[in-house]
């Protein structure tokens, strides 16, 4: 599995394999009994498999498969490595005041620029915020970095899951 080394905070990739869709939801149901290692949850045709609490760190990734029917005998699996959704949903909060002052401090900057009056702090304010969204993003990429040896062993367990089976990719 190779990760591209452009903006992308949350990879994702896609492959099919030729079985059904149903045989691969069985094939990850029956690996919930089987082993200890990851949790897995299944619900309809989308497989979480993640790290046990006692495992994770703040920046430990999960892998969300989707397993959808291309045809009788060949299933498509869709998958996305994140964070813990509730990270992702803070993280993106984040990012949104972020966005949401800079427009505010913005328009103040262009109202009191307007208004010949004072703006070098209007201006500071507006350029404080880039500098925190870039914080922020260099953030999410040290996340990442710090996860990706965890992606690793999410995808080695899910090909081995898959290869176990004796399914194999097109």
């Amino acid at each position: 599995m190779s990760l591209p080394n452009e903006i992308v905070l949350r990879p994702r990739f896609k492959f099919d394999v030729e079985t059904t869709n149903k045989k691969l939801l069985s094939c990850f149901e029956k690996q919930k009994t089987l082993q200890s290692d990851f949790i897995i949850t299944c619900l309809d045709e989308h497989v979480f498999i993640r790290f046990p609490k006692k495992e994770q760190h703040y920046w430990s990734p999960q892998l969300h498969l989707e397993i959808n029917q291309k045809d009788e005998t060949h299933a498509t699996i869709y998958g996305l490595f994140g964070p813990n959704p509730t990270i992702w949903t803070m993280f993106m909060f984040f990012h949104f005041i972020v966005a949401g002052l800079f427009i505010a401090f913005g328009i103040w900057t262009y109202t009191n620029i307007s208004l010949d009056s004072p703006y070098a702090i209007q201006l500071f304010l507006t350029l404080f915020m880039i500098v925190i969204w870039f914080t922020l993003y260099f953030i999410g990429r040290m996340g990442k970095a710090k996860g990706k040896p965890d992606m690793y062993k999410l995808h080695s367990f899910m090909r081995d899951t898959i290869r176990a089976e004796g399914i194999h990719s097109v």
